[in-house]
């Protein structure tokens, strides 16, 4: 455990990281790609460049250093960051490399007031999450590796159907180069692809599995990923899965992680409410598929939101899933207005998914609320259900970035 002064220290240097934690992340993330160009492949180029990277690792800092007397609270976030390290196979020996350049940042971006106290202090408290971190992450590398047809590392998988879902949406389904059955895996979770790059080095990339689980394949349903804006790269897994991976072609992928899943075996009498926005789509989807099948009673409504009816995935399917479940009420929102010739009735609809509009489609408030999607459309359903005074264990999401990025941006 920490000791007294080592909290107390830490603590006080909660104010200053959090209104200088993007300097530091940013002077961190050079640092350590120039010293040790070696952990490179496991961060997203796209993600370094745009800059959220670096504002997450600044929330998780600054929200160490506040909560650091009360680790409960961070509970939620450590698992999110083990799940995350399992999946693109962090161990023990890459601890060492970030804690020696976050301390070097801290002294070179603070300067005199980086005090020999203070680093020494953040030296103990960096190794004592790492112990955390590192001991979760054995535990998730060992349930991979013992469930049936589990593995640790990376493996072989063949493409053995590729079918094009929307216009930028493209799904690949995946079955073991070696003939072994699939673990299971919880609806919403993700697989890693990992892929040569042109320059000889690797990158991965996490993509949610998108059908259900138990099935005799893996289902991943990529977007084309274009530049958001100039001087942004393309993202190069997403268009080499679209471009050079066909029927047949093998590409190497860890076991399913992560913390964002729907619990099948719990059972509720409210209504489960499952909504998405653009690729967002994909973990829900998921989640959509084995709630049917666990939940046959339960009332299910489901929103999909889109730009307009050409980048949309999947809506034959829930459709065909709509007229096959009573207990599922799917809708959908349409923030373009509609091409010529395209009429929207009925369950279709052009805006946006905000508070208001979810209200005209529930029962009541009281639901389990699943959603993701992009931040503007994760901001606007957060603050809502917050607002509806919505208790915390009944709102689950995956958001890329801190949490008080998502809690600010009200």
């Amino acid at each position: 455990m920490l000791n007294e002064k080592t909290i107390q220290i830490v603590k006080s240097t909660a104010p200053i990281l959090q209104e200088h934690g993007e300097t530091l992340t940013k002077h961190f993330y050079k640092r350590m790609f120039s010293h040790n160009p070696e952990v490179a492949p496991f961060f997203n180029p796209t993600n370094q460049t745009a800059g959220k990277q670096q504002r997450a690792l600044a929330g998780a800092i600054a929200a160490y250093a506040a909560n650091i007397d009360n680790l409960e609270v961070l509970g939620g976030a450590v698992e999110l960051i083990a799940q995350k390290h399992a999946s693109l196979m962090i161990k023990p020996e890459h601890y060492p490399i970030v804690g020696e350049n976050l301390l070097a940042s801290i002294r070179e971006v603070l300067g005199e007031g980086a005090t020999d106290d203070i680093i020494n202090a953040w030296a103990e408290a960096y190794g004592f999450l790492a112990d955390i971190l590192i001991g979760r992450e054995k535990q998730i590398y060992d349930e991979n590796a013992k469930k049936p047809g589990g593995w640790e590392g990376f493996k072989s998988f063949r493409v053995i159907r590729k079918e094009k879902e929307s216009s930028n949406i493209t799904s690949f389904y995946l079955v073991a180069a070696d003939g072994a059955p699939l673990p299971a895996f919880k609806p919403g979770q993700y697989i890693t692809v990992r892929a040569q790059t042109p320059n000889g080095s690797t990158t991965m990339r996490n993509y949610s599995l998108s059908d259900k689980p138990r099935q005799d394949h893996f289902r991943i349903s990529v977007k084309r990923e274009v530049p958001p804006e100039a001087n942004t790269p393309a993202g190069y897994v997403s268009n080499m899965l679209h471009d050079q991976i066909d029927v047949g072609s093998t590409i190497e992928i860890a076991p399913p992680c992560g913390e964002f899943f729907l619990d099948v075996t719990e059972q509720h009498t409210r209504p489960l409410v499952l909504l998405a926005a653009g690729v967002g789509i994909t973990p829900i989807h998921s989640i959509l598929l084995a709630a049917l099948d666990a939940f046959p009673e339960r009332e299910i409504v489901f929103v999909h939101a889109s730009l307009n009816e050409d980048v949309q995935a999947f809506r034959a399917s829930f459709d065909t899933l709509a007229q096959k479940h009573k207990n599922l009420k799917a809708y959908y929102r349409y923030s373009d207005a509609p091409q010529s010739g395209v009429t929207r009735t009925g369950n279709a609809s052009t805006g946006f998914v905000t508070a208001e509009y979810l209200e005209s489609l529930l029962p009541g408030r009281d639901a389990d609320y699943y959603f993701c999607g992009p931040q503007p459309f994760m901001v606007a359903l957060y603050h809502g259900l917050m607002q509806w005074g919505i208790p915390a264990s009944q709102v689950h999401f995956e958001f890329f970035g801190p949490r008080q990025e998502l809690e600010r941006a009200a």
